[in-house]
């Protein structure tokens, strides 16, 4: 894993930087390239990285359920979300 993030704590990786790594774990996995034990350490970095992504996604789908619609069905303002 040469990625720039590699080494950066996941937790404070954006969504679409997280994605990105992952999808080059994946494909870096699928090829079989480095050793075992890399191939190891890039799984449980993948894993985290996927759960970091649905964490992501479902605080994002929370939010958008969060904005308020007036009676015509357009946005009028959102309540507060409690992550």
């Amino acid at each position: 894993m040469t990625d720039k993030n590699a080494a950066a704590p996941v937790e404070s990786m954006s969504f679409e930087d997280a994605l990105r790594e992952l999808e080059g774990i994946v494909e870096t996995l699928e090829q079989g390239r480095g050793s075992l034990d890399d191939a190891i350490a890039a799984y449980e970095r993948g894993a985290a990285l996927k759960k970091h992504c649905q964490k992501k996604l479902e605080e994002a789908r929370l939010k958008v359920e969060k904005i308020k619609l007036d009676e015509s069905g357009q946005p009028s303002g959102t309540t507060e979300f409690d992550a």
